[in-house]
């Protein structure tokens, strides 16, 4: 380990920090993202509050902050497991942001972006694996945390070892456990906010 790993995984978590749908709600909205819905930083709590266009735009950027110091610790000659803390940093840092009085999203995006700097065949994977567990469990919180732990076992049969297991691992764990804090929360609004029988359920205070 270099005193250059070390800044540059600071700078990774830093980056992670960057509070995308924060800055773009307050500058739609004028309103603070957290203070309703989820009460998270997230995709879906901004597009309930500041609509789709603004959701998007959170989106993308949130997933170029996984992409970019992941691609460029690889690029720059950081050894996999360099990398992968990089990436695990960078999750860290949207989910506990030292911008935003460590009240962030919950690192789906940003480990996406993580993973598809990588390889983009683990991206679709993942993807797939989430959507499929989430659909199935009907919780997002339960179906991604199940989603988060079984990632890193199917890029080990699929790619066997290499980065993107490495980077898969320490993505997945960060928002695994950032996942735990939504274990019971009810959902409504957006694609999973509806109960089967056609109710709404109440939500716990998110």
């Amino acid at each position: 380990m270099t005193a250059m790993t070390i800044f540059y995984w600071i700078l990774a978590y830093l980056a992670g920090s960057l509070p995308f749908g924060l800055w773009i709600t307050r500058l739609v909205k004028g309103v603070d993202v957290r203070d309703s819905g989820s009460g998270h930083i997230t995709t879906t709590n901004t597009i309930r509050q500041a609509g789709w266009a603004a959701g998007a735009a959170v989106l993308l950027l949130d997933l170029a902050k996984g992409f970019l110091p992941v691609w460029l610790a690889l690029r720059l000659g950081q050894p996999d497991w360099a990398a992968a803390v990089a990436a695990g940093l960078v999750v860290a840092g949207h989910c506990w942001p030292v911008f935003a009085q460590f009240r962030g999203g919950m690192g789906l995006a940003s480990t996406g972006g993580a993973i598809l700097a990588v390889s983009p065949l683990g991206f679709a994977i993942g993807l797939g694996a989430l959507v499929f567990f989430v659909l199935v469990i009907r919780h997002a919180a339960r179906g991604t945390f199940i989603a988060s732990l079984l990632i890193p076992v199917v890029f080990w049969l699929v790619f066997s070892s290499g980065e993107i297991l490495y980077v898969a691992i320490a993505t997945c764990a960060v928002t695994a456990a950032r996942f735990t804090v939504d274990w019971n929360r009810k959902y409504r609004e957006l694609w999973l906010d509806r109960d089967p029988t056609g109710g709404e359920e109440k939500a716990d205070g998110g």
